[in-house]
């Protein structure tokens, strides 16, 4: 039968492939399916037909393989906070080290590279010390609710996330498992009081309304809890209540801020904002240094498994007393700090001005004196004047974006022959393209993948570099 768009067929799951996705085999053909599990057999509609490849939807799971378990969330189908929770924890594991290892062969070359276990995370659940919640006037209607003989109407107060490849219409939650369970509580809170005193959501289409997002941060070694009310207008009227009351119904919050967006883009950063309680931001820790998070503050999102990480990355830098180290990307510089102790002096580049603020802030706060930030594109100001003003490296940390290394940056760093080099990255196929290029000089000794967030398909991996023996 040929499978053409609105085809509807029974598959079988034989593994999961790109973005976590399910994928069966038909006369050659691949068919990638979300929401399934290897060994599933299921029921599917084609949604698009491409030339080499064929996307489904999952209709009806009609026999579950070994590796599908019960989700934990009502939402987990349709949310794109968690879509893997119907996968099992361990399989997930065992799938991100195949991924990173499939891309090392596959697109790196590499034949004998060792692709260590994935570091799980101890809790796979209320993991994240961060989570952004969206509100809007249109909510997101399941299948059910559409095929529904009686009219449904979606215009509401909706707050959650929003449904995947839908920037006009919230996901409207009714639990949530990716962080502390307060989290949600504190969401449904709002929006209850927003419903209760009419207080309207914010439509990103008409530009009306009020409330817009509800970010919550959470600190994993002290008591702190952050609130920030994101909204179109600066409204004390109806933000001093609204804080009162959520001060009131939850007495362990220690910060309370107001970020007022009154522009038409839908981030959660305002153009300025209020501190309505507290001090204005939470303390946290990785390793033994602390770190002021204000309201937009880049922060690692899961705490833990960033101090797991970390230490990853300096088992690889093996950083030696007296060593000259260079971090690249260093961001708000929390790795920076966390490897600063033995060598003598640490230089970390940055492209964002306000990362580098912070990083500077943070050196300071924890009385770190042999480390300084450069602001600047990595691909314009790391050449030859760096290591004339800071010396030559002896350990070199590049963490890149999920795009990987502009090919200049990558070509100096195999003229400038680091002794060590340790690549971080969010994306395991750009690293490996990356790495398939600094083979030329550097041996790529062991990859560790660590997985930073669970019941999802993202993988943060960490490699070795050594420079070769030229003799």
């Amino acid at each position: 039968m040929p499978l053409k768009k609105g085809t509807e067929a029974e598959f079988t799951i034989e593994d999961a492939a790109f973005e976590g996705k399910g994928i069966a085999k038909v006369d050659g053909l691949a068919v990638f399916v979300p929401n399934t599990a290897p060994g599933d057999r299921v029921k599917a509609r084609i949604t698009k037909s491409k030339k080499n490849y064929r996307e489904g939807k999952l209709l009806e799971v009609l026999e579950p393989g070994p590796r599908r378990i019960d989700p934990k969330c009502r939402h987990a189908r349709e949310c794109g906070g968690c879509s893997w929770q119907h996968v099992d924890y361990q399989y997930q594991l065992e799938f991100k080290s195949e991924q990173v290892q499939d891309h090392m062969e596959r697109i790196g070359g590499f034949d004998a590279i060792g692709v260590r276990d994935t570091i799980g995370c101890e809790d796979p659940f209320y993991y994240r010390n961060k989570m952004e919640y969206s509100i809007g006037a249109r909510r997101w209607l399941s299948p059910e609710e559409i095929n529904r003989d009686e009219y449904v109407d979606d215009h509401c107060f909706a707050a959650g996330l929003h449904a995947p490849g839908r920037y006009d219409k919230i996901l409207n939650l009714r639990e949530c498992h990716l962080q502390d369970p307060v989290s949600y509580q504190i969401l449904d809170f709002v929006r209850s009081w927003c419903i209760d005193h009419k207080v309207e959501p914010f439509n990103i289409k008409r530009r009306k309304g009020f409330m817009r997002n509800v970010v919550i941060r959470t600190s994993e070694y002290t008591d702190d809890l952050m609130v920030n009310l994101v909204s179109y207008k600066d409204e004390p009227e109806i933000m001093e209540p609204l804080s009162e009351a959520l001060l009131k119904e939850f007495p362990q919050i220690t910060t309370v801020i107001n970020n007022v967006n009154d522009r038409s883009n839908p981030t959660a950063v305002g153009r300025y904002e209020k501190v309505i309680y507290g001090p204005g931001y939470i303390t946290d820790r990785i390793g033994s240094y602390e770190f002021e998070i204000n309201a937009n503050s880049f922060f690692q999102t899961n705490t833990r498994q960033a101090e797991r990480l970390y230490a990853v990355a300096r088992e690889y830098a093996d950083i030696q007393p007296g060593d000259t180290l260079f971090d690249l990307y260093c961001g708000v510089g929390t790795l920076t700090l966390f490897l600063s102790d033995k060598p003598s002096r640490v230089l970390g580049i940055e492209l964002s001005k306000v990362a580098i603020r912070n990083a500077q802030k943070n050196s300071q706060k924890n009385n770190v004196d042999n480390v300084d930030f450069l602001q600047g594109d990595i691909q314009e100001v790391f050449g030859e004047e760096i290591t004339g003003e800071y010396g030559h490296p002896d350990c070199l940390i590049t963490d890149p974006p999920r795009a990987g290394m502009h090919p200049d940056v990558v070509e100096h760093l195999n003229t400038l022959k680091v002794p060590k080099l340790v690549y971080i990255s969010c994306n395991s196929s750009t690293m490996a393209r990356d790495l398939k290029k600094l083979s030329a000089v550097y041996a790529i000794e062991e990859v560790q993948p660590v997985d930073m967030f669970p019941q999802t398909y993202h993988i943060e991996t960490v490699a070795k570099l050594r420079l070769k023996d030229e003799n």
